[in-house]
């Protein structure tokens, strides 16, 4: 199961590091602005690595010095159906058959600047062998 969840060191003046995404650092003014700063910073490095063909990494558990920053639904669900498409190496067209639909449209699934439907990200994740499932954290 994938975890959309990164966890985030903040240092003595506001800076931000994943520990998971090297290239993902940032820095705010406060503790609030930083934080803020961190959730842009990871939606940025996952749509970097997206846009690139590079892997995403799983995230690694998150210690009592670190803050847990969440991907934003649309990206969680696009980042999800991003790795099983690149681990298998299936095509766009391979998929696009699987689903009955144009490759254009699949092309355009994990595009982060079009918008997908959850139920066709979902019938996505289904053709791979894949389940979207959503989960409720308390927000801290």
């Amino acid at each position: 199961m994938q975890n959309c969840i990164y966890s985030a060191a903040l240092t003595p003046d506001f800076g931000v590091a994943f520990r998971d995404l090297p290239e993902a650092i940032s820095q705010g003014e406060a503790v609030e602005d930083a934080l803020r700063e961190a959730a842009d910073c990871l939606e940025e490095a996952i749509a970097n690595r997206i846009v690139a063909g590079l892997p995403i990494p799983q995230p690694t558990t998150t210690n009592q010095s670190e803050h847990a920053i969440s991907l934003p639904a649309q990206m969680a669900a696009k980042a999800a159906l991003y790795s099983p498409i690149r681990d298998s190496g299936l095509t766009h067209v391979e998929l696009a058959k699987r689903l009955q639909c144009d490759a254009r449209e699949v092309s355009r699934r994990p595009d982060l600047r079009h918008v997908s439907e959850l139920p066709r990200i979902e019938a996505a994740l289904a053709a791979m062998g894949r389940q979207l499932v959503v989960a409720l954290h308390s927000a801290a």
